[in-house]
């Protein structure tokens, strides 16, 4: 056994990003502020269900997107 442990950061999946950061979700967004549909984004319904509901929920909260 080492005395040293490494760890591995493994990025977030889509459905995972925190609403208070929305320059992660910029990649879902078009310039205007439209949420960009499966067809563009490539992500599963289940995920793109959730950044929609992210999404959302950050211009609820007023974090500017």
């Amino acid at each position: 056994m080492s005395t040293t442990e490494t760890t591995t950061q493994r990025s977030l999946t889509p459905e995972e990003f925190p609403f208070t950061q929305p320059q992660l979700m910029n990649r879902y967004v078009t310039d205007t502020g439209k949420i960009l549909p499966r067809k563009y984004t490539h992500l599963s319904a289940k995920q793109q269900r959730r950044v929609t509901k992210t999404i959302k929920r950050s211009r609820n909260m007023l974090v500017a997107l």
